[in-house]
């Protein structure tokens, strides 16, 4: 399988987009040319593989990237072709119509928990045989498999072991103390072993592109992005009708966490980094504890 990397301390994630949407917005003298700028300048990011992104400083090429897509815009259209290519000397791919497919069927699963929409996408709900599932998902077959596999599991083990609102919320609150904590024992003892986490940064923000297996590698990709932080604040809130968790650095959103829970333990997380998707969370909200 390929490797996944590690989560960006949510502080990173969000100094790096403004800094980059600073630089667009004085080239091009417009804050909406600039998201746009961002866009492009994350698909490019996402188009290398993980041996080229291994090899350079994220904010530094990033940087260059959108520096080379400000200059592409404002340059005459004879000469527009050449500012198609990455720095560093990556070639651009241009992943619009693949992400246009996965806004799709990323509509449709709105309405679905977390684990529900995971099992949907990789397999039950598609109906698909695993090639075909593969290719919408951008992920290889068996990893499809597997995924559907962990979903169903999830799915099953959360049926058989019903727990209440009240319960779910006590397990959200201590997660959140946890990460708050920095305690990775607590926080493992939270999980359960084949807990998964899903990271949905939509494509415009270096977040993780694949899911994370395995308590210690979820606790230690969790630790790392809620780190203890002097602009980060981490709070429990109602998310889809369940408590969550609703991460902000100064006063802006970055990052909305739910949870399916079996038992006493957490069977699947999906974070919502996607900046699209946290607009609607991004005014003043009652904090919780």
């Amino acid at each position: 399988m390929e490797h996944t990397g590690e989560s960006v301390p949510i502080a990173e994630l969000l100094d790096e987009r403004r800094h980059l949407l600073e630089v667009a917005r004085w080239m091009l003298g417009s804050r909406i040319a600039a998201e746009g700028v961002l866009d492009e300048a994350y698909r490019r990011w996402f188009g290398l593989s993980d041996r080229q992104r291994a090899r350079v400083v994220p904010r530094a090429w990033l940087t260059e990237a959108v520096g080379a897509i400000c200059l592409g815009r404002l340059a005459p259209a004879d000469r527009q072709p050449e500012a198609h290519r990455s720095p560093q000397g990556a070639d651009y791919v241009d992943t619009a119509a693949e992400e246009e497919a996965g806004a799709v069927l990323m509509r449709a699963l709105e309405s679905l928990t977390p684990a529900e929409r995971t099992a949907f996408a990789f397999d039950d709900v598609i109906g698909e045989p695993p090639d075909t599932a593969a290719g919408i998902v951008a992920r290889s077959e068996p990893e499809c498999t597997e995924s559907a596999d962990r979903a169903r599991r999830g799915l099953r083990a959360r049926e058989a072991r019903p727990i209440s609102p009240h319960r779910h919320e006590q397990i959200v609150r201590s997660v959140r103390l946890a990460c708050a904590d920095g305690d990775s024992g607590r926080l493992l003892s939270l999980l359960a072993p084949d807990v998964t986490a899903v990271f949905d940064g939509g494509g415009k923000v270096r977040a993780l592109t694949r899911p994370v297996d395995g308590a210690e590698r979820v606790a230690r990709n969790l630790l790392t992005m809620f780190a203890s932080h002097p602009r980060t604040t981490l709070h429990t809130h109602s998310v889809n009708g369940r408590t969550g968790l609703v991460a902000r650095y100064d006063d802006e959103v970055a990052a909305v966490v739910t949870f399916d829970v079996a038992g006493a333990q957490v069977v699947l997380v999906w974070v919502v980094l996607n900046p699209d998707k946290l607009r609607s969370w991004n005014h003043p909200h009652p904090s919780g504890a």
